[in-house]
């Protein structure tokens, strides 16, 4: 088996991808079939996300409060 070199970027999987976001693995694929997100395939079909764009479109994202932060 190849391992990466320092040279090529680093790729998340759809479970990698959805744990970030703290959604479904398939919420993930209904988005990159959408293209909101970007996939690349790999040779055996599956899909891989490229970690630089996943982690723009978090920092997009806001920051949810915490439970503990709302005022009743």
């Amino acid at each position: 088996m190849a391992s990466r070199g320092t040279d090529t970027e680093e790729l998340l999987t759809p479970a990698e991808v959805a744990a970030l976001f703290r959604v479904d693995p398939k919420t993930v694929t209904r988005w990159a079939k959408a293209g909101k997100l970007t996939s690349i395939r790999t040779l055996g079909g599956h899909r891989r996300y490229r970690a630089a764009e996943v982690r723009a479109l978090l920092g997009d994202i806001p920051m949810q409060r915490d439970a503990d932060d709302v005022v009743s």
